[in-house]
């Protein structure tokens, strides 16, 4: 089973760098979008519903803004839109597709670099994440959540850690809520199961040279139940291209699909 996760930073935007054009070449199963920034009535082209996937869309209230997307080589039995939340539900930041007992999940979680005022919403999202994560894992049922966490966990995460500890994304609250979900709640970090390495980062800020210098951040993760965490095979950042300032994140798992579990 393969599965791809791209904050697009713009569906549109994606598709006019290529996106779709590389998408049909890899054989995805499930393909997770994040910040689609685009409302469901603006995307009548053709290339917006793959062919051969059934192709979902959650959009945000507010035009150019957020937005979750999965597209389903096989029809989903069901699929859950939002979390019950009044304050986040409109902002479009996540979408569910349950095939059996297994449920592949694209989450945007909200960035708190643009004020305080955003980043004590994104600690709000955090609270009520917790308890849902809390929930998920009570359910007879494995989880694959991908997307943007919009937080790296560990130093080996993003090039530049030490000037970053006060900034959005790595501050010490942020990172201890992660260590939370990995070792209390007992969720897995699917990437690392595989790969160890550093510098495989999967955001690179839009100023300077940080793509071709490689300064790094790895927001974008497929974080999973425990039950699956030896069913994960491979990973691969694809960056021979850029369609976005985030780069595709592609993992397989020993798991046909649709699932058997």
């Amino acid at each position: 089973m393969r599965i791809i996760t791209l904050n697009a930073n713009g569906i549109r935007a994606a598709a006019r760098k290529g996106f779709f054009d590389w998408l049909r070449k890899q054989d995805a199963d499930v393909v997770c979008l994040q910040e689609t920034k685009a409302q469901e009535h603006q995307l009548s082209d053709e290339a917006f519903w793959p062919q051969g996937y059934f192709t979902y869309y959650h959009d945000a209230e507010k035009k150019g803004y957020s937005g979750v997307a999965v597209y389903c080589r096989t029809e989903p039995d069901r699929i859950i839109t939002g979390l019950g939340s009044q304050e986040f539900d409109p902002e479009g930041r996540y979408i569910e597709a349950q095939f059996g007992k297994l449920s592949v999940i694209s989450l945007y979680l909200p960035s708190g670099s643009s004020s305080e005022d955003r980043q004590a919403a994104k600690y709000r999202f955090m609270e009520a994440f917790m308890k849902h994560l809390r929930t998920l894992r009570r359910r007879r049922r494995e989880f694959i959540i991908c997307g943007d966490w919009n937080i790296a966990h560990k130093p080996i995460d993003l090039r530049n850690w030490k000037s970053n500890q006060k900034n959005s994304g790595f501050l010490p609250e942020e990172r201890a809520w992660l260590d939370e979900v990995f070792d209390r709640v007992g969720w897995v970090d699917a990437f690392r199961v595989v790969d160890p390495r550093p510098d495989r980062y999967t955001w690179w800020s839009n100023r300077g040279q940080a793509w071709a210098k490689n300064v790094g951040w790895r927001l974008d993760y497929q974080i999973v139940s425990p039950g699956l965490r030896d069913k994960v095979l491979s990973a691969d950042i694809y960056t021979a291209e850029r369609f976005s300032d985030h780069a595709p994140l592609t993992m397989d798992y020993d798991l046909p699909f649709p699932p058997d579990l």
